[in-house]
Order: structure tokens, then C-alpha cells, then sequence
């Protein structure tokens, strides 16, 4: 039984997708609007063809449905399926296939239906359906280019391979370029590893003895939420009163998730610059969340997005994360002499050894996972959990792994 994983890789050819906000014209925004409804219903298409043929025991691959597609155009019932770019329609096709492949592959769920009120509204351009020139872009079936604000430039010399637009449940409208970004590439290595432990109090603890407060952005806004929220259920199903509402719902939910994102970026991007190995632990988010409450302030640490930014970031940049088993004790261990404790209650947030070390509770946790992915990364992640305390003491009881015949 391993305790530990490892994310270990160098990139040296990193592609980006490249988010910039847009305002478009009356004429674009129609042209956009009609363009999502096509491309949701081609995927619903394609996914019921897909399976009524799984049902009478028959494979569909894209392939097929790209056939379907083309019949579609050509009956009285579908034609409007002309009237939008064809490549955004042909991508959805791909997303598809893509999706069948990583349900079958048990990377994820069955594909589900898109649904007009709930499901993203996003379109993919190809370079075929596009032209990026002097700063500009401008779309398939439409006249002029999106007047787009341009945050921060595009990679000097270099052009989208493919253009994503989408417009989110507030309203905006954002537009994705996805190409190179040869500015990304390993970094100097430094001798510097770090443990990282999630919590609540603190959003995280380091086990260099620095803590980094939680912003809790949710409850910066929970009020104004909440007033949102009632305002919306007042509101007669199928209004135009409940559609605005519905709107100003939506603005405040993506104002917390901005803020959020911004703060996970700049952090992880400052623990991924100092230390060449970062150490996490494998929680169990969809586990926890079930704890009624304790389910709002979890959600709103957003532990699952931090992990996926700094593995990601780990691989642009060269470094190393392991990522320690979510049994393992780290809590309950003491970092000074190895001990565990029988038990250690969640309200207990400083404890005193046998040994007369005195731990706070999330920097002695840090401090383990540190330890243990220390020492996997040596050892070829085959730490292994302790059984026993160094003075002979039984440990806390824990699963053995049966051996194999």
C-alpha cells in the first residue's frame, strides 16, 4: 500500500486557452444565441442516435453522426441547421465522441443531454471558421469583428488554433484562444519543498509555519445572495420580472467565483514559483461536502479547483507534487517523535505531545504530509503507514492490506 502520488512532469510545449471578455453587437449576439441552440441541438441529436443504436446492440462513432448530420440539413424540419456556421456544429459532434470515449474509458459519467435553461451555452471555431488579423477577430456569418477587451496581449507572433465563445448564466459573454505560449517553461530549480494542509480556519497551512487566511468570499456576499434569492422566488414562473431576477442571482454568484479564482491563482502561482516540490493531501471534497454544516464553507474553499491548479502549474513549470493518501494520520501524528494519538476531535486545534511538543494542529499536519511525500519521492512513493509509535506503543488501529498470493 502506497501512501503517496506523484505529478512529475516537464512541459516544454504548453498550449493555453487565453479568456478575454467581449461585448457584442445586437446583429453577433443573435448570430451567437441561434449558433448555441443549433449546437445543443446537434449533440441531443447525436447522442439520442447513439443510443437507440446501443440499444439494438449497434456501435455510432462520429463518423456516423457526421452522416446524420448532413441528412439533418437536408430535411424541412432541421434546415435551419444551415442558417449557423457548420464547423461549430461538426465540434459538437467531436465533444461527443469525445465524451463516449471517456465514459468507456471510466474517466467519467454517460454523456446527458444539454438543456436550454441549465446546460453551458459555448460555441468552438476552428481555424477554418475564423480570422484573427491585426487584434481582430472576427467569426463565421458575421460581418464585422468582436469588439473584444483585451486584458492582457496574446504571446507575441503567435494565433489561435481554435476559438471558443460562450456566454455564462450572468449574461457575459467571453470569448477563449487557445494556441501556444512558448513564455511558459520550466523554471530555475530551487531547493525549497514544501507541505500544504487544507482547512477552514485557514485556507491553508504550511509546514514552514505560515498560515494563509481563508477570504471566505462566499460570506462576503451571502447577504446580498440571500435578498437575490427571495426576490427570485416571488417571481411568477416564466416572467420577464423573473428572468432579470434570475439574472441579478447569477451576477452575484459569479462575482464570489471571480473573486475565488483570483485568489487560487495568485497563491498557487506563488507556491509553485518558491518550491520545487509541493506536497498535498487527497481529500475526499464530494465526501465531505455531506456534512450539512460544514458543506457551505468547504464549497466555498474550493480544494478541488487549488489541486487542479497547482498540478497543472507543477507541469508548466517543472515542479513535483505528490499528493499523500487521505488516511494517512497527519493529524494525529506527532511531527517531533512519530507518536499518534488515539483521538483527535475537530475542535482541538493545539495539542501537546507525550514527548512535550507542543503542535498546532494544521502546521504539524503540514508538516507529516511534507515529510511523507519527502520521502516517497525518495523511496518511490512506498511509504508505507506506521504501525506502531517509536516507544513500542500500539498505534491507532488502521486497515492492513492483505497480501498478495
Amino acid at each position: 500500500m502506497s501512501w503517496c502520488s506523484s505529478v512529475w512532469a516537464v512541459t516544454t510545449h504548453v498550449k493555453r486557452a487565453l479568456r478575454y471578455r467581449f461585448y457584442p453587437t445586437a446583429a453577433q449576439a443573435a448570430e451567437l444565441s441561434r449558433t448555441f441552440g443549433c449546437v445543443r441541438k446537434v449533440y441531443n441529436l447525436a447522442l439520442a442516435a447513439r443510443k437507440e443504436a446501443w440499444a439494438s446492440g449497434e456501435r455510432v462513432n462520429y463518423d456516423a453522426t457526421s452522416a446524420m448530420l448532413t441528412a439533418w440539413k437536408k430535411t424541412g424540419e432541421l434546415a435551419y441547421l444551415n442558417e449557423v456556421s457548420s464547423v461549430p456544429l461538426q465540434q459538437a459532434l467531436r465533444h461527443l465522441q469525445t465524451a463516449f470515449a471517456d465514459f468507456y474509458g471510466k474517466r467519467a459519467g454517460h454523456p446527458r443531454f444539454k438543456s436550454r435553461k441549465k446546460s453551458r451555452k459555448s460555441a468552438e471555431y476552428t481555424t477554418s471558421a475564423f480570422r484573427f488579423r491585426d487584434g481582430g477577430l472576427r467569426l463565421a456569418k458575421m460581418a464585422e469583428p468582436l469588439a473584444i477587451v483585451w486584458s492582457r496581449p496574446l504571446p507575441e507572433g503567435v494565433s489561435p488554433s481554435t476559438v471558443t465563445v460562450s456566454q455564462d448564466a450572468a449574461g457575459r459573454w467571453f470569448v477563449s484562444l487557445r494556441c501556444d505560449d512558448p513564455g511558459v517553461g520550466p523554471l530555475p530549480a530551487v531547493d525549497a519543498a514544501v507541505g500544504i494542509d487544507a482547512g477552514l480556519d485557514h485556507l491553508l497551512a504550511l509546514s514552514t509555519g505560515e498560515k494563509i487566511p481563508n477570504p471566505r468570499h462566499e460570506r462576503q456576499d451571502r447577504a446580498a445572495l440571500a435578498r437575490a434569492q427571495r426576490r427570485l422566488a416571488k417571481k411568477e414562473q416564466g416572467s420577464a420580472n423573473r428572468a432579470r431576477a434570475r439574472i441579478k442571482v447569477a451576477k452575484i454568484h459569479a462575482r464570489i467565483a471571480d473573486r475565488r479564482r483570483d485568489t487560487l491563482h495568485k497563491i498557487t502561482t506563488r507556491l509553485v514559483r518558491e518550491n520545487q516540490t509541493l506536497v498535498i493531501e487527497d481529500l475526499s471534497v464530494r465526501s465531505m461536502v455531506k456534512n450539512r454544516a460544514l458543506a457551505r464553507a468547504i464549497s466555498d474553499a474550493a480544494w478541488r479547483e487549488m489541486r487542479t491548479m497547482l498540478e497543472y502549474k507543477a507541469r508548466w513549470y517543472g515542479r513535483e507534487v505528490v499528493v499523500v493518501d487521505r488516511w494517512f494520520p497527519s493529524s494525529r501524528l506527532c511531527s517531533a517523535c512519530g507518536s499518534i494519538q488515539e483521538k483527535m476531535p475537530l475542535d482541538l486545534r493545539t495539542w501537546t505531545c507525550g514527548c512535550g511538543a507542543s503542535h498546532d494542529r494544521d502546521v504539524n499536519a503540514a508538516r507529516n504530509l511534507l515529510a511523507a511525500g519527502l520521502a516517497a519521492s525518495v523511496c518511490g512513493a512506498g511509504a508505507r503507514p506506521q504501525r506502531k509509535t517509536p516507544g513500542g506503543r500500539p498505534a491507532a488501529k488502521q486497515k492492513t492490506p492483505r497480501r498478495e498470493p
